[in-house]
């Protein structure tokens, strides 16, 4: 059981990771601020999630070292920033580009 728990996690940390590459890789190619904030908060929204997942990895390991609980929760206060940023840019863009477009 607890191998298939790592392996569903590893999972969803490689498909974030694409996300991230993917939205990095837009994010650069945007000239419009509009539209690159929007894919700037997909992409932390996306890291974001990897780090949650790679802290549930580093604090459901079952030797519990004290390092691997330290890295676990800077992990977790990390990603959790990270989603928490990510999705304010995305509705504050959002909200701008639907103003922009109704104007």
């Amino acid at each position: 059981m607890e191998s298939f728990i790592f392996t569903v996690l590893a999972v969803f940390i490689f498909i974030s990771l694409l996300f991230s590459i993917f939205y990095s890789v837009r994010s650069r190619q945007m000239k419009e601020p509009v539209k690159k904030g929007i894919i700037g908060g997909k992409l932390n929204i996306s890291m974001g999630a990897m780090l949650v997942f790679i802290s549930a990895v580093q604090l459901l390991n079952s030797n519990e070292s004290t390092l691997r609980i330290i890295l676990g929760a800077i992990f977790l206060l990390l990603g959790l920033f990270n989603l928490f940023a990510g999705l304010r840019n995305y509705s504050f863009y959002r909200n701008k580009e639907q103003q922009h477009t109704q104007s």
